[in-house]
């Protein structure tokens, strides 16, 4: 894996020395690591060398299906750690090299992985993304990745996560929405199993708030259609905006993303006591593109549908980010209500 990604991988020290010289040059580059997507026999040898033949059939058969959506079914995830002779949790660290692939990162070149699991037993990848030209807010952390890939995937709740490097302060804060008990489990490679409460000890929480529960198990809100005769994909972002997290701001939003394939994307608001490790419909719906193995550069529109009045708004910031990965794809703004 080292081999690999020789000419892209970086410490961490490394990454941010690399940040002074990122300039808008970079607006136009579709940045992705060697053999990103291009999955087949030979290159998932060089990403998994130590899984065998089966399980990498396994893997590949997977990846292939035409509606891949970034998570791997808990019986499938059964059947990889039998064929490994390992642990489920085993099997997330080994399949990091897997989840760094999906990583986007042409600022610092800082590649990441993760895999969530979820109760159901479903594994869930994930990795870094970061927008080319414009501030580092606009990124979204491996672990939010794979957490908002199993939020979108409607998952109950999560009971651990394997990351390819000890997570942020900002990731644990953003983990600490999704499972507020800080009984996850985090597992780095070479390293034991650590709970989260252990790594964001005495939390701020939900709780510090007056909410009584984190973002899952997702909890659906009731909002209204907007006016008109709304199109599929208004639709498809009126359902995302519905299952997004907003207790907060209240200022439920969600996206519906389409690209030259003719497969739609979805992506909820997923909100943070902290404020800042909130992750945009935008965000999330560009997660579940890239984890699905298509490009950001071939969306083509994109419909916004968010609350009318509400304290905020993810019409500027959705304008700002499309400007640098998909500049020709047209955004839609429609307005919804709380149902009577």
């Amino acid at each position: 894996m080292a081999d690999m990604f020789s000419n892209k991988a970086v410490n961490r020290r490394s990454a941010l020395a690399t940040l002074g010289s990122a300039g808008l040059g970079l607006l136009a580059m579709q940045w992705a690591p060697a053999d990103a997507m291009d999955f087949h026999k030979e290159s998932l040898g060089k990403i998994l060398p130590k899984f065998n033949d089966k399980s990498r059939e396994q893997i590949l058969r997977l990846l292939q299906a035409p509606d891949f959506s970034g998570h791997i079914p808990a019986s499938e995830a059964t059947l990889l750690a039998a064929s490994e002779r390992k642990t489920v949790e085993r099997l997330m660290v080994d399949l990091l090299p897997l989840a760094r692939t999906y990583a986007r990162p042409p600022i610092s070149n800082y590649l990441v992985g993760a895999v969530a699991c979820g109760i159901s037993g479903n594994l869930y990848l994930g990795a870094n993304i970061e927008i080319p030209g414009h501030s580092l807010g606009f990124s979204v952390h491996g672990e939010q990745f794979a957490l908002s890939n199993a939020y979108m995937h409607s998952e109950q709740g999560i009971t651990a996560i394997a990351v390819t490097a000890a997570p942020c302060g900002h990731c644990r804060q953003f983990m600490n929405e999704l499972a507020p008990s800080g009984d996850i489990q985090v597992l780095i490679a070479d390293s034991p199993a650590v709970k989260l409460t252990a790594l964001l000890p005495m939390a701020f929480g939900p709780k510090d708030l007056g909410f009584k529960d984190g973002a899952l198990p997702v909890k659906e809100v009731n909002l209204a259609r907007p006016k008109g005769q709304p199109d599929d994909m208004t639709l498809t972002a009126l359902d995302a905006a519905r299952k997004s997290y907003a207790p907060y701001t209240k200022a439920h939003s969600g996206i519906a993303m389409g690209t030259k394939s003719g497969r739609v994307y979805k992506g909820a608001y997923i909100e943070n006591v902290a404020f800042n490790p909130s992750l945009s419909p935008l965000q999330t719906a560009l997660a579940a593109l890239i984890v699905a193995g298509e490009d950001m550069a071939t969306i083509t529109r994109v419909t916004l549908v968010e609350l009318w009045n509400a304290k905020i708004s993810q019409k500027s910031v959705s304008e700002a980010a499309l400007t640098a990965v998909a500049p020709a794809a047209v955004l839609q703004v429609a307005q919804t209500k709380m149902a009577v």
